[in-house]
């Protein structure tokens, strides 16, 4: 659990105000760690018994877990609390597919392009999939090292799965610079494969029979120096892995218990056996806190509801979704072609840009930053005035695109009209229609006066 900033100060050296960590006072110092807005080694008096005693203090309730470099990275973890509605998810689940080197080398190329390639344009955003996890199932170890090769050039983020240690420590060592975890880790290979792990320090995915069994395994991976974890409670069915789900994110952020203090990963592909059962046990595991989901394999039919949950649970509720304040090309417009303005709630830009989109008429689409919030929400809030239109407008740049100056206001923010055009002097504003439903009706005859 959090510790505040008065317990810390009993454990800072307690100097008379020497000032040398930046702040006045060491209580002054103190709060600012408790809120994560300095860091340990700004005082320099702290021994390192204290030191480390802070840092494990301080640290996440839920430790933060990367798979994979770059920007395919995974990251995981880190949360701060159990219900969404409480503050905010941080980071989403990881979505990976299980590609087993029994399988033929055809139907493995089929998933690994799946991974890089089946995406979808989302509300400003692009939905995928990230993980590729590589079973060894055939007993041929160098067909499995040819997978894990071919697999590693796509760059995604990497699972290494198999019960032989020398088999998943080889293809660790194929792959150790691109972070790949390393999975199961359990108590019967435990003490051989922490020499090893130690060699080239990667995630690791720990197998438990039941929560209880996890315990004493994270608990001596931690006296190891071995701390980036995820667990495996080994669920059976979907209400054993609700169960464990629950219990591991309740012990770590209510009771503060450090050895369940890891984000979790679930194999779904391994219970629900294909199929629709398997996709909807997937679903279970991104509302019940799993931070990397595996899949046997999807589709684009599959996948899209999964990613779509998945970013409705991991939006931040306390922020409405936004796309950036700028202009925006529909089509290949020119200089006689249509202005409009709206405003920079996602929902809304996409609606409006899809109804231009529909009237096949190029167009240009100025979105003016409202904080998220609709075009009469945003005038109401005076974030969509007539005076700060205006200057977005002049900021943006469109003048340069447009030989005509004119510019179309939606018309349930009418009464802007004449302030808009003060703001703009020689531009000429047109009231539009009152709902996005109307443009394909307007728009067209709209563009023709403008080519006169």
């Amino acid at each position: 659990m959090p510790i505040s900033g008065s317990e810390i100060v009993k454990m800072l050296p307690g100097r008379k105000p020497c000032k040398d960590c930046g702040f006045p006072t060491c209580f002054a110092f103190a709060m600012k760690l408790a809120t994560g807005g300095a860091s340990l080694d700004k005082c320099p008096y702290l021994s390192p018994e204290v030191k480390a005693k802070l840092e494990d203090l301080l640290a996440p309730a839920i430790k933060l877990v990367t798979i994979g470099t770059g920007d395919n990275k995974v990251q995981v973890g880190n949360e701060e609390v159990i219900y969404r509605h409480e503050k905010t998810y941080i980071h989403p689940p990881g979505i990976g597919i299980l590609v087993s080197d029994k399988e033929e080398e055809r139907k493995a190329d089929e998933k690994i392009k799946k991974v890089k390639e089946l995406q979808f344009p989302w509300v400003g955003l692009i939905l995928k999939a990230e993980l590729l996890a590589l079973q060894f199932e055939s007993g041929n170890k160098d067909r499995y090292l040819s997978l894990v090769r071919k697999a590693a050039q796509s760059g995604l983020g990497l699972i290494l799965i198999s019960r032989d240690l020398d088999v998943l420590f080889a293809a660790r060592d194929l792959c150790a610079d691109q972070r790949p975890l390393l999975y199961p880790i359990t108590k019967e290979n435990l003490d051989q494969a922490i020499p090893r792990i130690k060699e080239k320090p990667t995630p690791l995915g720990v197998y438990g029979e039941g929560i209880e069994g996890l315990i004493p395994l994270t608990k001596k991976l931690k006296e190891a120096g071995v701390d980036e974890l995820l667990l495996d409670p080994g669920s059976k069915n979907i209400l054993d892995a609700i169960r464990d789900q629950t219990f591991i994110r309740r012990a770590a952020l209510k009771q503060g218990f450090r050895p369940l203090g890891y984000p979790t990963i679930a194999f779904p592909c391994f219970m629900g056996k294909d199929g629709l059962k398997e996709i909807l046990t997937a679903s279970v595991f991104i509302n019940k806190f799993a931070s990397v989901i595996i899949l046997s394999d999807f589709d684009q039919y599959t996948l899209l509801p999964l990613l779509v949950q998945r970013l409705n649970i991991y939006t931040d509720p306390r922020f409405p979704m936004a796309v950036e304040e700028k202009y925006y090309e529909i089509g290949t417009p020119d200089e006689n072609s249509p202005v409009l303005i709206t405003s920079n709630w996602a929902l809304t830009y996409f609606i409006v840009s899809s109804a231009i989109e529909a009237t096949k008429i190029p167009s240009y689409l100025c979105v003016k930053d409202t904080e998220g919030l609709g075009v009469l929400t945003g005038w109401a809030a005076g974030k969509f005035t007539g005076d700060s239109v205006g200057a977005m407008v002049k900021k943006s740049g469109i003048e340069s695109k447009v030989k005509h100056k004119k510019i179309v206001i939606p018309g349930r923010v009418a009464r802007i009209k004449g302030e808009l055009e003060d703001a703009l002097p020689g531009w000429e504003v047109v009231v539009g229609p009152r709902e996005a439903a109307g443009i394909g009706a307007f728009l067209p005859e709209y563009a023709k006066s403008l080519r006169k």
